[in-house]
């Protein structure tokens, strides 16, 4: 049986040494497969995210970037979008790569000077809210919840103890749909602390997650009174990030450490 080769990568982003940060498949195509074989590809991989990218024909940006995770596409993925920048500027060299996306706008990928890389992404606001039934599937007492409606949710506790002595319920979570479920604090170590929960996308805990650092950049900074800070996101992995808002923009950044580089066969 003939089958289609497609080059793959399984980055390690976030990361300065392997087995670290969070794990992206990156799948650079020459044209768009059906999404259904884009699905099967994401649920074979298992990782968090798949990264999938074509050159973008509108000029609007050097690619196309679309992620799936195991059971779904989904709107916005920071770790990923990393990890296909660091595959794009390591194979075909270049201080800058751009990516058109579905629902997330223009993101930038830059290489840092120092080493590393640091991703642009929408800063994304929250305000004030409530949700009685997800602090208690969370666990522990967060003193304030923020709200985006784009189904970003930000939990706020006041020590870095509690956030890593959360152990959610997340067959709670997931019922409650694919809504992500940032649990943050002070650091101990780092400016901000935070654990992330998406078991609604497949996701339990991720390991460390752009997208919700883009929420977590503008309601640090104002919370801090400064623009830039550190923050750990205390996963099992555990990853690091520099964050800094800058006008309409959350700048994330990071390093990537490349695992695999092979093909994939598609019957």
């Amino acid at each position: 049986m003939n089958a289609a080769r497609l080059p793959y990568w399984h980055v390690d982003a976030f990361a300065d040494r392997p087995f670290a940060g969070n794990q992206a498949a990156v799948m650079p195509l020459e044209a768009w497969l059906p999404d259904a074989a884009l699905q099967a590809i994401g649920e074979e991989n298992n990782f968090a995210e798949t990264a999938f990218v074509v050159p973008d024909v509108t000029g609007a940006a050097d690619w196309e970037l679309r992620w799936f995770t195991p059971a779904l596409e989904i709107r916005l993925c920071g770790h990923a979008t990393l990890a296909a920048g660091h595959v794009l500027l390591t194979r075909d060299g270049g201080e800058r790569v751009t990516f058109r996306t579905r629902k997330a706008g223009i993101l930038e990928v830059c290489r840092l000077a120092e080493g590393g890389y640091e991703l642009a992404l929408p800063a994304i606001p929250t305000v004030p809210g409530e949700w009685a039934e997800a602090a208690a599937l969370l666990g522990g007492a967060p003193g304030e919840v923020w709200r985006s409606p784009d189904r970003y949710n930000v939990f706020l506790y006041r020590s870095e103890d509690e956030v890593r002595a959360l152990a959610p319920d997340f067959k709670g979570l997931a019922a409650l749909g694919d809504d992500q479920f940032i649990c943050t604090a002070p650091g101990a170590t780092s400016d901000v602390v935070s654990r992330v929960f998406v078991p609604g996308a497949g996701v339990d805990e991720d390991s460390v997650t752009g997208s919700a650092h883009a929420v977590l950049t503008p309601l640090w900074a104002a919370r801090l009174g400064r623009a830039q800070f550190t923050a750990h996101q205390a996963s099992a992995r555990g990853g690091d990030l520099a964050c800094r808002l800058e006008d309409d923009r959350a700048w994330l950044g990071g390093h990537c450490v490349t695992v695999v580089e092979g093909t994939f066969y598609l019957p």
